[in-house]
């Protein structure tokens, strides 16, 4: 009886353990099943995030580029526009139009030494002469807010080549020439002759 008593007693006992070893797996389970579902959705969290995050970025840099190139490219189209009317009005002799072109405290140097003008001083060269011909081979123009850099080679029926260069300033909305400067490259080979014959010119 005493052995029977004990033999309960040592399978009561081991009802227990499996029991209570049941329990304890279940419980680890359920606090793994919680661990692994937070885990997951903190994982699907931070996923949504990280793709949020890099898309917005990348739009805002894509129109701010795009904004930049197209405000840069429509003034340098409205700039290169009025140049081709500066050409296009000196060569029909247009000179209102052409003069509108220019600041009011616009300047113009000449390819003379001594040709540098102010608008009032360039009107009295200009308006008496059946205009002149410059035709567009190059282009450069160079925009720094509201101011743009040009440079350009032309071509001259009278002149051969000729270079054109200046500044543009954004005035009221539209784009003015400020300054305007002609002058005619000199080839390397012959440069020192054509010097030479400059200077001779000038001590005459």
């Amino acid at each position: 009886m005493l052995k029977d008593t004990h033999a309960l007693t040592v399978k009561s006992s081991n009802i227990n353990r499996h029991v209570n070893a049941s329990r304890t797996i279940h419980i680890h389970r359920a606090s793994l099943g919680l661990l692994l579902s937070a885990l997951m959705l903190g994982g699907l969290n931070v996923s949504a995030q990280a793709q949020d995050l890099p898309t917005q970025s990348a739009q805002t840099q894509d129109t701010q580029v795009q904004g930049a190139q197209t405000t840069s490219s429509s003034d340098q189209q409205a700039a290169a526009q009025v140049l081709d009317l500066l050409n296009q009005y000196s060569s029909d002799a247009d000179w209102d139009k052409y003069f509108a072109l220019y600041r009011q405290d616009g300047i113009f140097i000449g390819t003379d030494a001594s040709e540098r003008w102010g608008m009032a001083e360039f009107e009295h060269y200009s308006r008496p002469t059946k205009g002149w011909r410059y035709d567009l081979t190059e282009r450069h123009l160079i925009q720094h807010g509201d101011v743009i850099l040009f440079d350009e080679l032309l071509n001259s029926p009278a002149y051969g080549v000729s270079r054109g260069t200046g500044t543009l300033i954004k005035t009221d909305g539209n784009w003015k020439i400020a300054q305007y400067h002609l002058s005619f490259p000199i080839p390397n080979e012959i440069a020192k002759q054509i010097t030479a014959e400059i200077k001779a010119a000038n001590k005459q």
